[in-house]
């Protein structure tokens, strides 16, 4: 199956909402929000979360299927002291894997945008403890444990634990992927 990795934008509000609403439905541990809040957000808000994926200093990706469906999302900001952040990480049943490769897919788009948004080279997330197959994706990506762990929001007794993925220097990658010359044809004699 063909995947594109595309930016979210505030156009793009009804499939955000739709992905956003599966990903809490089906891994509700992973995120500091509940079905339940976010099934009672209007559209107003829903339009906010889409165009604030575009905004500087932040940024979204879904990855697209052939057919339009969202089959992923990630997405990552700039904190003003602790540097970029991967947050809303996603990818619906049945396109999880490494032989799928979407949650790969995303974070390449991540960690170009984070080469060129920010200053030092590293890449900063909080997984929820019990989530091991997230800690093991990110294990296999270069991300390392830093030792520190934070509350979770939804349930204090339990931890999300910090990982850290460290780039020699900040990488540079192209704004867009660049693509071969067309074909030069020789004019009419």
């Amino acid at each position: 199956m063909d995947v594109r990795v595309v930016a979210i934008g505030e156009e793009d509000w009804r499939a955000y909402r739709a992905v956003r609403l599966e990903m809490l439905a089906d891994t509700p541990l992973a995120f500091g929000e509940t079905l339940e809040h976010a099934l009672a957000l209007d559209d107003a808000e829903w339009r906010f979360r889409a165009r604030r994926c575009a905004t500087p200093g932040n940024a979204g990706w879904a990855a697209v299927a052939e057919d339009g469906r969202w089959l992923g999302t990630m997405s990552a900001f700039v904190h003003p002291v602790e540097g970029p952040f991967l947050v809303s990480v996603f990818v619906a049943p049945g396109h999880r894997g490494r032989a799928a490769g979407v949650a790969d897919a995303l974070l390449d788009a991540a960690v170009a945008w984070v080469g060129r948004q920010a200053e030092r080279g590293t890449l900063l997330l909080h997984v929820h403890e019990d989530n091991t197959r997230a800690r093991a994706f990110y294990r296999r990506r270069g991300f390392v444990d830093t030792g520190l762990r934070v509350p979770y929001s939804l349930d204090e007794t339990t931890d999300e634990v910090e990982m850290c993925l460290t780039f020699p220097a900040a990488p540079q990658f192209p704004a867009a992927p660049s693509f071969p010359a067309a074909p030069s044809f020789p004019g009419p004699p």
